[in-house]
Protein backbone atom coordinates (compact mmCIF):
# COMPACT_ATOMS: atom_id res chain seq x y z
CA UNK A 1 0.00 0.00 0.00
CA UNK A 2 1.14 3.41 -0.86
CA UNK A 3 0.87 6.00 2.19
CA UNK A 4 0.10 9.54 0.62
CA UNK A 5 -0.09 12.73 2.37
CA UNK A 6 -2.32 15.37 0.75
CA UNK A 7 -1.80 19.23 1.40
CA UNK A 8 -4.18 21.52 -0.62
CA UNK A 9 -5.75 24.57 0.85
CA UNK A 10 -9.18 24.08 -1.04
CA UNK A 11 -11.29 21.71 0.44
CA UNK A 12 -12.91 21.12 -2.55
CA UNK A 13 -10.06 20.62 -5.01
CA UNK A 14 -8.42 18.39 -1.70
CA UNK A 15 -11.89 16.18 -1.59
CA UNK A 16 -11.38 15.45 -5.59
CA UNK A 17 -7.99 14.39 -5.43
CA UNK A 18 -8.31 12.04 -2.27
CA UNK A 19 -11.54 10.43 -3.87
CA UNK A 20 -9.01 10.28 -7.31
CA UNK A 21 -6.00 8.65 -5.11
CA UNK A 22 -8.65 6.58 -3.31
CA UNK A 23 -10.13 5.19 -6.28
CA UNK A 24 -6.98 2.84 -6.91
CA UNK A 25 -6.99 0.32 -3.83
CA UNK A 26 -3.26 0.18 -4.17
CA UNK A 27 -3.05 4.26 -2.52
CA UNK A 28 -3.89 5.06 1.05
CA UNK A 29 -4.27 9.11 1.82
CA UNK A 30 -2.96 8.93 5.48
CA UNK A 31 -3.19 12.46 6.39
CA UNK A 32 -4.36 15.82 4.77
CA UNK A 33 -3.26 19.00 5.49
CA UNK A 34 -4.58 22.60 4.36
CA UNK A 35 -1.26 24.83 4.47
CA UNK A 36 2.34 23.96 4.05
CA UNK A 37 3.23 24.11 7.78
CA UNK A 38 0.47 21.19 8.89
CA UNK A 39 2.37 19.57 5.68
CA UNK A 40 5.71 19.70 6.93
CA UNK A 41 4.19 18.52 10.75
CA UNK A 42 2.46 15.82 9.37
CA UNK A 43 5.08 14.67 6.92
CA UNK A 44 7.31 14.50 9.80
CA UNK A 45 4.61 12.97 11.92
CA UNK A 46 3.14 10.02 9.60
CA UNK A 47 6.82 9.33 7.29
CA UNK A 48 4.07 8.38 4.13
CA UNK A 49 5.55 7.16 1.35
CA UNK A 50 4.65 10.64 -1.17
CA UNK A 51 3.82 13.97 0.00
CA UNK A 52 1.75 15.13 -3.04
CA UNK A 53 0.74 18.65 -2.54
CA UNK A 54 0.16 22.55 -4.17
CA UNK A 55 2.17 24.92 -4.95
CA UNK A 56 0.45 27.95 -4.02
CA UNK A 57 -0.60 27.59 -0.21
CA UNK A 58 -1.32 29.67 2.91
CA UNK A 59 1.08 30.12 5.94
CA UNK A 60 3.87 28.16 4.16
CA UNK A 61 4.02 28.02 0.22
CA UNK A 62 5.20 24.44 -1.72
CA UNK A 63 8.38 25.83 -1.99
CA UNK A 64 9.50 26.49 1.51
CA UNK A 65 7.27 23.22 2.65
CA UNK A 66 9.35 21.67 0.20
CA UNK A 67 13.19 22.65 2.16
CA UNK A 68 11.24 21.84 5.38
CA UNK A 69 10.29 18.49 4.82
CA UNK A 70 13.38 17.66 2.53
CA UNK A 71 15.54 18.33 5.64
CA UNK A 72 13.53 17.33 8.26
CA UNK A 73 11.48 14.06 6.99
CA UNK A 74 12.95 13.28 3.49
CA UNK A 75 10.04 11.71 0.89
CA UNK A 76 9.23 12.02 -2.78
CA UNK A 77 7.55 15.10 -3.38
CA UNK A 78 4.85 15.93 -6.22
CA UNK A 79 2.83 19.11 -6.56
CA UNK A 80 0.22 20.43 -7.99
CA UNK A 81 -0.04 23.55 -9.28
CA UNK A 82 -3.22 25.32 -11.54
CA UNK A 83 -1.29 27.87 -13.16
CA UNK A 84 1.14 28.76 -15.42
CA UNK A 85 1.86 32.44 -14.59
CA UNK A 86 5.13 33.70 -14.30
CA UNK A 87 5.36 33.55 -10.20
CA UNK A 88 3.99 30.08 -9.90
CA UNK A 89 6.28 28.79 -12.50
CA UNK A 90 9.49 29.93 -10.80
CA UNK A 91 7.76 28.79 -7.49
CA UNK A 92 7.30 25.34 -8.47
CA UNK A 93 10.86 25.39 -10.37
CA UNK A 94 12.81 26.28 -7.57
CA UNK A 95 10.68 23.73 -5.50
CA UNK A 96 11.98 21.28 -7.49
CA UNK A 97 15.51 22.20 -7.77
CA UNK A 98 14.95 22.07 -3.53
CA UNK A 99 14.18 18.40 -4.38
CA UNK A 100 10.41 18.00 -5.17
CA UNK A 101 10.57 15.85 -8.32
CA UNK A 102 7.66 16.82 -10.65
CA UNK A 103 5.04 19.31 -11.36
CA UNK A 104 1.18 18.50 -12.29
CA UNK A 105 -1.97 20.01 -13.46
CA UNK A 106 -4.74 20.10 -10.97
CA UNK A 107 -7.14 18.17 -11.64
CA UNK A 108 -10.08 19.27 -14.34
CA UNK A 109 -13.88 19.38 -13.46
CA UNK A 110 -15.39 16.09 -13.10
CA UNK A 111 -17.30 16.67 -16.17
CA UNK A 112 -14.42 17.63 -18.24
CA UNK A 113 -13.29 15.31 -20.84
CA UNK A 114 -9.97 15.19 -19.79
CA UNK A 115 -10.73 13.62 -16.11
CA UNK A 116 -10.23 10.77 -16.27
CA UNK A 117 -7.14 11.04 -18.45
CA UNK A 118 -5.73 13.42 -15.68
CA UNK A 119 -7.19 10.62 -13.20
CA UNK A 120 -5.26 7.99 -14.26
CA UNK A 121 -2.10 10.46 -14.60
CA UNK A 122 -1.96 11.25 -10.65
CA UNK A 123 -2.20 7.62 -9.99
CA UNK A 124 0.34 6.39 -12.15
CA UNK A 125 2.58 9.21 -11.10
CA UNK A 126 2.01 8.66 -7.63
CA UNK A 127 2.78 5.28 -7.94
CA UNK A 128 5.82 6.09 -9.75
CA UNK A 129 7.49 8.78 -7.63
CA UNK A 130 6.41 6.64 -4.26
CA UNK A 131 9.82 4.00 -5.16
CA UNK A 132 12.10 6.92 -5.54
CA UNK A 133 13.21 6.63 -1.77
CA UNK A 134 16.01 8.98 -1.70
CA UNK A 135 15.55 12.60 -3.19
CA UNK A 136 19.28 14.09 -4.30
CA UNK A 137 19.82 17.54 -4.45
CA UNK A 138 23.17 19.29 -5.59
CA UNK A 139 25.26 21.27 -3.68
CA UNK A 140 24.69 24.95 -4.99
CA UNK A 141 27.93 26.93 -5.96
CA UNK A 142 30.14 24.60 -6.55
CA UNK A 143 32.86 24.94 -8.78
CA UNK A 144 32.63 23.24 -12.27
CA UNK A 145 34.60 19.66 -12.28
CA UNK A 146 37.93 19.36 -14.76
CA UNK A 147 36.96 18.21 -17.56
CA UNK A 148 37.52 14.64 -17.85
CA UNK A 149 38.55 13.06 -21.01
CA UNK A 150 37.03 13.14 -23.80
CA UNK A 151 35.81 10.41 -26.19
CA UNK A 152 37.58 9.49 -28.85
CA UNK A 153 36.28 11.19 -31.96
CA UNK A 154 36.75 11.03 -35.46
CA UNK A 155 36.45 14.05 -37.29
CA UNK A 156 35.27 17.80 -36.75
CA UNK A 157 34.56 19.06 -33.12
CA UNK A 158 30.42 19.00 -31.85
CA UNK A 159 28.78 21.23 -33.58
CA UNK A 160 25.82 20.45 -32.02
CA UNK A 161 23.83 19.64 -28.71
CA UNK A 162 20.67 17.17 -27.63
CA UNK A 163 19.50 16.98 -24.72
CA UNK A 164 16.76 14.90 -23.12
CA UNK A 165 15.63 14.71 -19.67
CA UNK A 166 12.26 14.07 -17.73
CA UNK A 167 11.63 13.66 -14.00
CA UNK A 168 14.34 15.68 -12.20
CA UNK A 169 15.36 17.18 -15.29
CA UNK A 170 14.84 21.18 -14.39
CA UNK A 171 17.76 21.24 -11.80
CA UNK A 172 20.34 18.66 -13.95
CA UNK A 173 19.34 21.26 -16.69
CA UNK A 174 20.07 24.49 -14.61
CA UNK A 175 23.30 22.85 -13.85
CA UNK A 176 24.72 22.32 -16.88
CA UNK A 177 23.78 25.14 -18.75
CA UNK A 178 24.36 27.29 -15.43
CA UNK A 179 28.16 25.29 -16.26
CA UNK A 180 28.78 25.40 -20.14
CA UNK A 181 30.78 29.29 -20.77
CA UNK A 182 28.76 32.26 -22.41
CA UNK A 183 30.62 31.55 -25.34
CA UNK A 184 30.15 27.69 -26.04
CA UNK A 185 30.11 27.36 -29.86
CA UNK A 186 27.51 24.75 -30.42
CA UNK A 187 23.56 25.41 -30.30
CA UNK A 188 21.04 23.28 -27.65
CA UNK A 189 18.69 21.91 -28.49
CA UNK A 190 16.44 20.24 -25.03
CA UNK A 191 13.34 18.37 -24.56
CA UNK A 192 12.37 18.41 -20.91
CA UNK A 193 9.28 16.74 -20.14
CA UNK A 194 7.26 19.30 -18.00
CA UNK A 195 3.31 20.05 -17.59
CA UNK A 196 1.43 21.96 -20.35
CA UNK A 197 1.75 25.53 -19.39
CA UNK A 198 5.54 25.31 -17.98
CA UNK A 199 7.79 25.52 -20.46
CA UNK A 200 8.34 29.24 -21.28
CA UNK A 201 8.73 29.50 -17.13
CA UNK A 202 11.60 26.68 -17.83
CA UNK A 203 13.18 28.67 -20.01
CA UNK A 204 12.99 32.24 -18.17
CA UNK A 205 14.23 30.42 -15.20
CA UNK A 206 17.09 28.65 -16.86
CA UNK A 207 18.07 31.80 -18.78
CA UNK A 208 18.60 33.82 -15.86
CA UNK A 209 20.92 31.47 -14.35
CA UNK A 210 22.74 30.90 -17.46
CA UNK A 211 25.62 32.23 -19.35
CA UNK A 212 23.78 31.06 -22.92
CA UNK A 213 20.23 32.79 -24.02
CA UNK A 214 17.81 29.58 -23.40
CA UNK A 215 14.62 30.23 -25.07
CA UNK A 216 11.34 27.96 -26.38
CA UNK A 217 11.98 26.73 -29.95
CA UNK A 218 9.85 28.37 -32.56
CA UNK A 219 9.47 26.93 -36.05
CA UNK A 220 11.79 28.02 -38.65
CA UNK A 221 14.27 30.18 -36.77
CA UNK A 222 18.33 29.29 -37.81
CA UNK A 223 20.45 27.52 -34.82
CA UNK A 224 22.83 29.91 -33.78
CA UNK A 225 25.58 29.19 -31.11
CA UNK A 226 25.64 30.24 -27.52
CA UNK A 227 21.75 29.42 -27.62
CA UNK A 228 19.69 26.78 -26.01
CA UNK A 229 16.68 25.71 -27.30
CA UNK A 230 13.26 23.94 -25.23
CA UNK A 231 10.72 22.04 -27.27
CA UNK A 232 7.26 23.72 -26.70
CA UNK A 233 4.45 22.22 -25.28
CA UNK A 234 3.25 19.01 -27.02
CA UNK A 235 5.36 19.54 -29.88
CA UNK A 236 8.49 17.66 -31.20
CA UNK A 237 11.43 19.32 -31.61
CA UNK A 238 13.82 18.76 -34.72
CA UNK A 239 15.84 20.57 -36.81
CA UNK A 240 16.41 20.08 -40.54
CA UNK A 241 19.37 21.36 -43.28
CA UNK A 242 20.96 23.96 -43.21
CA UNK A 243 20.67 24.42 -39.49
CA UNK A 244 17.11 25.49 -38.76
CA UNK A 245 14.75 24.42 -35.87
CA UNK A 246 11.83 21.92 -37.35
CA UNK A 247 8.45 21.79 -35.09
CA UNK A 248 6.07 18.58 -35.47
CA UNK A 249 2.99 17.30 -34.65
CA UNK A 250 3.60 13.53 -35.47
CA UNK A 251 2.19 11.03 -33.02
CA UNK A 252 3.29 10.90 -29.98
CA UNK A 253 6.71 8.76 -29.53
CA UNK A 254 6.15 6.44 -26.90
CA UNK A 255 3.69 8.00 -25.66
CA UNK A 256 5.42 11.25 -25.40
CA UNK A 257 5.50 14.80 -27.19
CA UNK A 258 7.61 16.04 -27.22
CA UNK A 259 9.91 12.95 -27.37
CA UNK A 260 14.08 12.76 -26.65
CA UNK A 261 14.24 10.19 -29.84
CA UNK A 262 12.46 12.49 -31.69
CA UNK A 263 15.16 15.02 -31.17
CA UNK A 264 18.11 12.66 -31.37
CA UNK A 265 16.82 11.06 -34.62
CA UNK A 266 17.06 14.35 -36.21
CA UNK A 267 19.23 15.72 -34.79
CA UNK A 268 21.45 12.76 -35.96
CA UNK A 269 20.40 12.96 -39.23
CA UNK A 270 21.68 16.84 -39.48
CA UNK A 271 24.63 16.57 -37.50
CA UNK A 272 25.99 13.26 -37.83
CA UNK A 273 29.79 12.61 -35.86
CA UNK A 274 29.49 16.45 -35.08
CA UNK A 275 26.76 15.97 -32.75
CA UNK A 276 26.53 15.12 -28.73
CA UNK A 277 23.93 13.42 -27.70
CA UNK A 278 22.83 13.68 -23.41
CA UNK A 279 20.58 11.45 -22.05
CA UNK A 280 19.38 12.63 -18.28
CA UNK A 281 17.08 11.41 -15.22
CA UNK A 282 13.74 10.60 -15.92
CA UNK A 283 11.24 7.62 -15.50
CA UNK A 284 11.14 5.65 -18.43
CA UNK A 285 13.04 5.08 -21.34
CA UNK A 286 12.13 8.50 -23.62
CA UNK A 287 15.08 8.99 -26.22
CA UNK A 288 17.05 5.49 -25.86
CA UNK A 289 15.70 4.31 -29.40
CA UNK A 290 16.73 7.48 -30.92
CA UNK A 291 20.32 7.52 -29.58
CA UNK A 292 20.76 4.29 -31.64
CA UNK A 293 20.77 6.46 -34.59
CA UNK A 294 22.99 9.00 -33.03
CA UNK A 295 25.40 6.51 -32.53
CA UNK A 296 25.05 5.03 -35.94
CA UNK A 297 25.81 8.45 -37.30
CA UNK A 298 29.14 8.38 -35.59
CA UNK A 299 27.92 11.25 -32.53
CA UNK A 300 28.80 10.74 -29.00
CA UNK A 301 26.56 9.53 -26.09
CA UNK A 302 26.60 11.15 -22.42
CA UNK A 303 24.20 9.23 -19.78
CA UNK A 304 24.11 11.10 -16.39
CA UNK A 305 25.26 8.50 -13.54
CA UNK A 306 22.95 7.16 -11.36
CA UNK A 307 23.96 8.88 -8.50
CA UNK A 308 23.07 12.18 -9.80
CA UNK A 309 19.95 11.09 -10.69
CA UNK A 310 16.62 11.54 -9.39
CA UNK A 311 15.12 8.51 -11.46
CA UNK A 312 17.86 6.34 -12.99
CA UNK A 313 15.21 5.28 -15.52
CA UNK A 314 16.37 6.81 -19.13
CA UNK A 315 20.31 6.75 -18.91
CA UNK A 316 19.99 3.32 -17.32
CA UNK A 317 17.90 1.91 -20.22
CA UNK A 318 20.43 3.60 -22.39
CA UNK A 319 23.35 2.40 -20.64
CA UNK A 320 21.73 -1.60 -20.77
CA UNK A 321 21.32 -0.90 -24.39
CA UNK A 322 25.01 -0.24 -24.95
CA UNK A 323 24.30 3.30 -26.58
CA UNK A 324 26.55 5.03 -24.39
CA UNK A 325 30.20 6.45 -24.59
CA UNK A 326 30.51 7.62 -21.20
CA UNK A 327 28.48 7.57 -17.83
CA UNK A 328 28.90 11.11 -15.87
CA UNK A 329 27.86 12.73 -13.11
CA UNK A 330 26.04 15.90 -13.53
CA UNK A 331 28.93 18.18 -12.29
CA UNK A 332 31.38 16.68 -15.02
CA UNK A 333 28.48 17.03 -17.67
CA UNK A 334 29.16 20.56 -18.92
CA UNK A 335 32.93 19.87 -18.78
CA UNK A 336 32.67 17.37 -21.05
CA UNK A 337 31.02 18.68 -23.65
CA UNK A 338 33.57 21.71 -23.56
CA UNK A 339 35.86 19.65 -24.13
CA UNK A 340 34.23 18.15 -27.00
CA UNK A 341 33.43 21.13 -28.78
CA UNK A 342 36.98 22.51 -28.69
CA UNK A 343 38.45 18.79 -30.14
CA UNK A 344 40.52 19.80 -33.45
Amino acid sequence: MIRVLLAEDSLTVRRLLVEQLRSDSEIEVVGEANNGAEAVEQACRLHPDIVAMDVHMPVMDGLDATKEIMVRSPAPIVLFSSSSTPGDVELALNAMRAGALMVLEKPDNPGSASFDGRRQQLIQMVKAMAQVKVVRRWAQGREPAAAPAASPRRGAPVRLVAIAASTGGPAVLQRVLSDLPGDFPAPVLVVQHIATGFVGGLADWLNASSALRVKVAEEGEDLQPHVAYLSPDDRHLGVRAPGRIQLSDAPPVGGFRPSGTYLFEAAAKLAGPALAAVILTGMGSDGVAGLEKVRAAGGTVLAQDEESSVVYGMPRDAVVAGLVDAVVGVEQIAPRLVALAREA
